[in-house]
């Protein structure tokens, strides 16, 4: 059977989600020996140097031409101000934590889409927003003990990458998409490279440090290439839900290599943004099949 554009679309959202997610287990198993610019200097790097040498043996053109385009330089400029927040937020939090927040991000990106591009949303998806965001807070649970600033790096990661999918819509479908993908990876290992002072100097770098960045870099590239793929191929009505896939590689990654349990507070408001979320989606298709009818 052959596969259409959403269904290919929804496989490599999948596929993102599970390599975003394994590279944010690695990066974070790490996080108490380096510090976050040395974490995206090493891994950028790596990463940067594995997708210029797929792109070298793919023939894809690499004019640098494409730097010269403000939505691509606005969506790299997004990515690292994300990987920075991210970063932190993992080195404080527990990873189904910090997943479980970022699980917001689809409502943001319908918020963003509706406030900054204008799109029409109804009454009905502004509610499943605001159920949504208060998921979020039963979350972060702020006002009592479990609280912590942390929360909100991962909320400044959500703001960014919400930004991050909405320009990556923009971007000219001709712009191959191992140059954007190239292009992210570098802008973070600069970044992370200029963060290092900043952060207490370098840090001596063991060999089992380098395999885990090694390898986070590599879940990196399959993260932004499919991410990449996925708004560029199917409808972002169908394929976002299958962003909270990482929600199960978050919470079983966070239980076997962490031993951090998730607790039922947590669920509950991961339950309740996943659920507006979906309807928020259920919604926007129904409006879609409407305007087509």
């Amino acid at each position: 059977m052959a596969l259409t554009r959403n269904m290919k679309g929804a496989l490599f959202m999948a596929c993102a989600m599970a390599g975003f997610t394994i590279n944010d287990a690695l990066a974070k198993s790490v996080t108490q020996m380096a510090s976050v610019g040395q974490i995206m200097f090493i891994r950028g790097a790596l990463a940067t140097l594995l997708i210029y040498i797929v792109a070298r043996r793919a023939g894809a053109s690499m004019s640098l031409h494409v730097l010269k385009d403000p939505l691509i330089l606005t969506r790299v400029m997004c990515e690292i101000l994300g990987s920075i927040t991210y970063l932190t937020a993992l080195s404080l939090i527990p990873l189904a934590n910090a997943a479980s927040i970022l699980q917001s991000l689809p409502l943001a990106v319908t918020l963003g889409a509706a406030v900054f591009l204008r799109e029409p949303v109804g009454w009905r998806r502004w509610m499943a927003i605001l159920v949504g965001f208060l998921g979020v807070m039963i979350i972060i649970r702020p006002g009592v003990e479990g609280f912590t600033l942390s929360a909100l790096y991962v909320l400044g990661s959500v703001f960014f990458a919400a930004t991050r999918d909405l320009v990556t819509t923009r971007i000219n479908i001709t712009t191959p998409t191992i140059i954007v993908t190239l292009l992210t990876a570098a802008g973070n290992s600069l970044a992370g490279l200029l963060l290092i002072p900043m952060q207490g100097g370098w840090q001596p770098v063991s060999l089992t440090m380098f395999t885990v960045l090694l390898l986070a870099a590599a879940m990196l590239f399959i993260g932004y290439q499919t991410v990449i793929l996925a708004m560029r191929t199917g409808e972002i009505s169908f394929i976002a839900p299958f962003r909270y896939s990482s929600m199960l590689w978050a919470i079983g990654l966070g239980i076997i290599v962490f031993q951090d349990w998730p607790e039922p507070i947590m669920l509950l408001g991961m339950a309740i943004v996943m659920l507006s979320g979906l309807y928020t989606f259920h919604r926007e298709r129904q409006k879609k099949i409407a305007v087509e009818a």
